[in-house]
């Protein structure tokens, strides 16, 4: 994995199908918003940036997954996005949701920074 691993939570702060985990990244050379989750098991994130149109794709603060629990769910749009790829699964979308590394380790969720994600400080 490239770039520096960055804390980014508790692992129980992550529950599958549940409240993502924001934080903010530098893409681009803009501040942007980003989202963890778990799903089956497994931590995901990824730019909160819908693919139809660069939008935040939350309907409430930190919900992303739709109400089965299934999908990830832009609210603006309704696009639909596989939790463990980010690939479109169904409505208005132009590709798949930008994906950041994360591991897991000693109970803490890491987000690995890369080229092109840089961590903001505050």
């Amino acid at each position: 994995m490239d770039g520096p691993r960055i804390p980014l939570c508790n692992a129980g702060d992550l529950v599958d199908g549940g409240l993502a985990v924001p934080f903010d990244v530098v893409h681009g050379g803009q501040t942007c918003r980003a989202f963890a989750i778990r799903w089956q098991g497994r931590v995901h994130a990824y730019l909160n940036r819908c693919a139809h149109i660069a939008m935040e794709m939350d309907w409430q603060p930190n919900r992303l997954f739709d109400d089965s629990g299934r999908w990830l769910l832009c609210s603006t749009h309704g696009a639909a996005y596989q939790p463990d790829t980010g690939a479109c699964a169904g409505g208005p979308c132009r590709g798949g949701l930008v994906r950041i590394e994360l591991s897991e380790r000693d109970g803490v969720v890491h987000w690995h920074t890369a080229f092109n994600l840089q961590p903001v400080e505050f």
